[in-house]
């Protein structure tokens, strides 16, 4: 039995608004709380027409406010862009607000193209080579203050935030378990390295003083709908955004559209498959049985479930029907 989460971007939906998409984060993050979810990360990406979540815990306040129990937690920040010191303060502000609820997750990528992650920059000499550097040091900002500490996180010093590893590579799954630290799989867009870094990161583990055995938590896309072709449909939402991406157009979320797929030249169609791998597509049936064998496969002791839906009333029942299957669920022989 192991616990479903969120991740939202607070998609902007072609004809709408970054307003219109934090109603919307916090509607469906209401509606999750409800249904039992564990946890509702939000993720840092820039210049991105279809993506609301830039300012991340700023959007992560809007929720914690709104919300009364689910965790809220950044999936993730993308510690290159920013100081440690800025980070630990953002969210020893968070858990000062909405205590015992906040999760930190940190990524080493920009969080979108190089034009924009030189407009970010921290200074000419920002590097994502001082990820590991920075991570301890950030932690270490949460820690109890030294006599004669100069430099402290206020709010943050002394408070006990969780600390996640994001990757989709080797390296992040490996610095997780030199620290420690439990660790998150972008397998929802980028899988290719997923069964090889669980292997890594669960080999190579470190008990540490946040977590004593390894945790891993895999990205996933679901689009549940009463019938796999109303399911299907909905994802092509998500399709065309991809697609718009790798051409160096990237749009707001469109509607769904109908033979998205069959018009689609075969490069396009192959590239979809690989990326949208770990995907439920499909009716309640479909959907459970996909999940199961997804669990079963990688062992994953958390899903952490994404639906780019461009409906949003489709968007919460698609969350709706995962979140019943979540208690359906029978158990499960994880993989080692």
């Amino acid at each position: 039995m192991i616990p479903f989460s969120i991740l939202d971007l607070a998609p902007i939906v072609e004809g709408g608004t970054a307003a219109d998409a934090f109603r919307n984060a916090l509607d469906l993050a209401q509606h999750g709380e409800g249904w039992g979810y564990h946890r509702f990360w939000m993720a840092e990406h820039h210049s991105m027409p279809g993506v609301a979540s830039a300012a991340t815990a700023v959007a992560l306040a809007h929720i914690g406010a709104g919300t009364s129990r689910i965790r809220i937690g950044a999936g993730g920040i993308m510690l290159p862009n920013h100081s440690p010191l800025v980070i630990a303060e953002q969210f020893g502000t968070l858990e000062s607000l909405y205590p015992g609820r906040v999760d930190l997750g940190l990524g080493r990528a920009p969080g979108t193209d190089q034009a924009a992650a030189y407009a970010l920059r921290r200074n000419l000499e920002s590097d994502a080579n001082r990820f590991p550097r920075d991570v301890v040091e950030l932690m270490d900002y949460f820690k109890t203050a030294e006599p004669g500490q100069r430099v402290r996180a206020i709010p943050g010093e002394g408070l006990r935030i969780p600390v996640w590893i994001l990757g989709s590579s080797l390296f992040g799954a490996q610095l997780a378990a030199m620290l420690g630290l439990p660790y998150a799989f972008a397998s929802h867009f980028a899988p290719q390295q997923m069964m090889e870094a669980i292997h890594v990161y669960r080999s190579s583990f470190k008990p540490s003083e946040q977590l004593s055995r390894p945790y891993v938590m895999l990205g996933f896309n679901v689009f549940a709908a009463d019938t796999d072709d109303e399911a299907q449909l909905l994802a092509t939402s998500l399709m065309q955004a991809f697609v718009n991406l790798r051409t160096g157009t990237p749009t707001p979320l469109q509607p769904p559209k109908a033979n998205y797929l069959e018009e689609l030249a075969p490069a396009y169609r192959s590239t979809l498959d690989h990326v949208l791998s770990c995907s439920a597509i499909g009716s309640p049936v479909t959907v459970k049985r996909e999940i199961r064998e997804f669990v079963e496969r990688t062992g994953a002791d958390e899903l952490m479930i994404t639906s780019q839906i461009y409906d949003h009333q489709a968007r919460l029942r698609s969350f709706e029907i995962a979140a019943r299957l979540m208690g359906e669920q029978e158990p499960i022989s994880l993989a080692s």
